[in-house]
């Protein structure tokens, strides 16, 4: 039985987001900053055309900006996720599996169901009806072509929003149409290799007939995606999210730090955030690494310090990590230099009840385990550091991120919601 998989994409998803609370913004070019204000990570169709690409610096680009009266804001993944969890509830309502590729993506199995192209939009539908989101829907036998289809759906206004590419005739027009580098998992370095033996475009690529030497040049799974434009499924929904072995929080400072007061209060911030996803998942870890450095692009004196430390026993603990890290800390802390960035690295982990042990430590207790739950389900409902511990400082310091121009927090807090007179 041959299988039908959609692509659901969200369209400029943080910008759609922002427009979101700005019905104002909604033929205005909007473009959406990474952390510090540093480049563009989200674009609409308007910002585009003024030829701003994605991962350009906003410095750069300042006075196009402001002759043309582009609205920047700041990353504000806290209202992006809650906007991508109600996208993604609305589309597990179209099917019974799904699989959330990233936070503006979605892989969904449409087998059985009839009249595709007709379900595909009602879907569109829906989903821009109850969450004001955007979404193009792309749809073939395997999830690469769905992902190629859903590249089309983007283009073409013809098609608006939606492509189905079940027929083999459509398939061949549309990979004949798409540059090779355009295909889901052909990076840059694949694509000169691609070049180099003559294939420039999709249908290129998929008709190539030295399938040993595609092999040879891009693995089994280089192998697996040209057999994915032929149609034959070789990439399977993954259906349940599996547990990440490493989380990793870091940050570059708004500001220079040079004393140790406001390192420790960013790497306990840095903690904090790395638990509370270590306890999502329902793990432990026993290994936390720590550093820091200065500006390699700024003409000081350089310093780059890192540690790595192993528990005796495994914990989910905030409290325990901050306690064990701030021991790192001092012991990696020199005055005398300007701090540009920091980071910590939880490792070691394992499944909460799988945890080994320790004859020199005690486990996290029950009441340990009631604390850290109470605070991350306050601070999802109110809004991230509703409650924090207080080695993480109560005033905004220099390590804090630069977002001037950050959107109000509309749905995950209450201080901003929306008002209506």
């Amino acid at each position: 039985m041959s299988k039908i998989y959609a692509l659901v994409d969200c369209n400029s998803f943080f910008c759609s987001c922002e427009r979101l609370f700005r019905p104002d913004l909604n033929k205005v070019p909007v473009g959406v900053l990474s952390n510090n204000d540093g480049c563009f990570v989200s674009r609409t169709p308007e910002l585009k055309k003024l030829g701003i690409k994605m991962g350009d610096p906003y410095f750069k680009v300042k006075d196009i900006c402001k002759k043309n009266n582009v609205a920047v804001f700041s990353s504000n993944f806290s209202l992006y996720t809650n906007i991508s969890d109600r996208v993604m509830k609305t589309l597990s309502e179209f099917t019974p599996e799904l699989e959330v590729y990233s936070v503006d993506e979605a892989f969904l199995n449409l087998n059985g169901f009839s009249n595709i192209e007709n379900y595909a939009r009602k879907i569109k539908a829906t989903v821009e009806r109850n969450t004001g989101v955007p979404v193009s829907i792309g749809v073939g036998p395997t999830k690469t072509l769905a992902k190629l289809a859903n590249h089309v759906a983007k283009k073409s206004i013809k098609a608006d929003g939606v492509v189905v590419l079940l027929d083999e005739f459509l398939q061949t027009e549309a990979l004949r149409r798409v540059k090779v580098e355009d295909v889901w998992g052909i990076g840059r370095a694949s694509t000169r290799k691609l070049n180099d033996i003559g294939i420039r475009t999709a249908l290129e690529f998929r008709d190539y007939k030295n399938d040993r030497l595609i092999k040879r040049k891009f693995t089994k799974v280089g192998l697996q995606t040209k057999e994915e434009l032929q149609g034959k499924p070789r990439f399977n929904l993954e259906l349940t999210v599996p547990k990440k072995k490493e989380i990793i929080c870091s940050r570059t400072f708004g500001d220079s730090v040079t004393e140790f007061e406001a390192l420790r209060e960013a790497v306990a911030n840095y903690i904090s955030s790395a638990a509370e996803k270590l306890r999502k998942q329902g793990s432990v870890c026993n290994i936390i690494d720590v550093y820091s450095r200065t500006s390699p692009f700024k003409n000081t004196d350089q310093y780059y310090a890192y540690r790595s430390i192993k528990m005796n026993s495994s914990t989910s603990d905030t409290r325990r990590i901050i306690r064990y890290a701030m021991n790192v800390l001092i012991e990696l802390f020199r005055s005398g230099y300007e701090y540009k960035k920091a980071g910590v690295k939880l490792s070691g982990i394992t499944n909460k009840n799988e945890a080994q042990m320790s004859l020199f430590e005690k486990p996290d207790c029950y009441k340990s385990d009631v604390l850290m739950k109470c605070i991350d389900q306050i601070n999802s409902r109110d809004g991230a550091g509703t409650v924090f511990i207080a080695e993480c400082g109560i005033q905004r310091k220099a390590w804090a991120m630069n977002r001037n121009h950050k959107s109000p927090r509309y749905v995950t807090g209450w201080s901003e919601l929306r008002r209506v007179k």
